[in-house]
């Protein structure tokens, strides 16, 4: 990939539909990798699980991200470049312009600026900008953001210690905040004393209201729809929310999804009986992602977790990672089908069984 050479000044836009969607809140699932058994790009399931997603309600895709698997950008798989290819494919062929187009970026800012303007190529609106590159202080990483956002508007992204993300505070997420091409941020440190640190900076910033909050919080995702932030602005006392989320335990049960986040929207507009369905409904979510992303095992499982799911319900073939030392834990698989088959209400079994014969087509 080429180096960074720094071309304008302007401060890149989102398609006035896809500002919409990301503005209001959107199921937005972080896209798997589908494989063949000797780890080559599975073209027919990968088009397959883009259809799933799309036809499941989902308002936007991030592609290249964690779930997607870090591996895809290395020169011997070299898949960055054919994955989001096909997922824009799919996206022309559904011709929604409100469907919100999200590429994972990386690396150092040379790698992170080329890969951006690569995702610009392929008709990406927006990139989430990954947080775990090996050495970088808070102000490499501010500095890399800035240089991104040159390209496409960024989505902010807090990534938990135990992937590889580094602690971030309030002064950080105020001054990344106050970047003027960041469009969202998505929180998932998976701890409630970080999101509350995210949260307050994102206010401290004063763009709070040009930047939509997601939940990335696999572990608290009812938790963090159902939350009012009172927290300190430049023009005083503000009530921040998460609007909707961007999330691997969104690969799964998309459709339950959609409906999860227009529930936490009727109960925050003051349905009582909505809010305390959600309410019961919050412990169930967490052991279906107890399940599905082994944190048990120190998340060993997480990708392969996705792709378990995915290929008891048809999905996909397997559970092939690029990386052969990613796998199921023992007794996950176990796990996971018992959590699919207590929770209905939380997986599409039913919808994917009566559409993937057409997906697969």
């Amino acid at each position: 990939m080429r180096g960074y050479a720094p071309h304008t000044s302007t401060v890149p836009v989102l398609r006035p539909e896809a500002a919409a969607t990301l503005a209001h809140g959107a199921v937005i699932p972080a896209h798997p990798l589908a494989l063949t058994a000797d780890r080559t790009l599975d073209e027919r399931r990968q088009r397959a699980l883009t259809r799933y997603y799309l036809d499941a309600g989902a308002g936007g895709l991030a592609i290249g991200v964690h779930t997607t698997q870090f591996e895809i950008r290395e020169p011997e798989h070299a898949l960055f470049e054919p994955v989001l290819a096909l997922a824009a494919e799919e996206m022309d062929a559904r011709a929604d312009a409100s469907v919100v187009r999200i590429a994972g970026v990386t690396g150092d800012t040379g790698q992170a600026v080329a890969e951006a303007e690569l995702a610009r190529s392929l008709g990406y609106d927006a990139v989430l900008v990954s947080p775990r590159v090996a050495g970088a202080d808070d102000q490499t990483l501010l500095d890399r953001a800035r240089a991104v956002g040159e390209v496409l508007p960024i989505v902010g992204f807090y990534l938990q210690t135990a992937i590889g993300g580094p602690v971030l505070d309030r002064d950080f997420w105020r001054e990344f905040a106050a970047i003027p091409s960041v469009v969202a941020v998505k929180a998932a440190p998976f701890d409630r004393y970080r999101t509350l640190e995210l949260v307050r900076g994102v206010a401290a910033s004063g763009r709070a209201d040009e930047i939509a909050l997601y939940t990335g919080n696999d572990d608290a995702i009812v938790a963090d729809l159902l939350s009012e932030f009172h927290v300190e602005s430049p023009a005083g006392p503000r009530a921040l929310r998460f609007v909707g989320g961007l999330l691997g335990q969104w690969a799964v049960g998309t459709k339950a999804a959609v409906d999860l986040l227009a529930r936490a929207r009727t109960a925050m507009d003051g349905d009582a009986l909505a809010y305390r369905e959600l309410g019961l409904l919050a412990s169930d979510m967490v052991d279906v992602n107890q399940a599905v992303f082994d944190p048990g095992n120190d998340f060993h499982g997480v990708i392969a977790g996705v792709h378990e799911l995915l290929r008891q319900q048809g999905l996909l073939e397997g559970t092939w990672c690029l990386d052969p030392a990613e796998g199921l834990s023992p007794g996950q698989a176990d796990e996971i089908r018992r959590v699919r088959l207590a929770y209905p209400d939380l997986n599409d079994d039913a919808f994917i069984a009566e559409n993937l014969e057409a997906w697969l087509a």
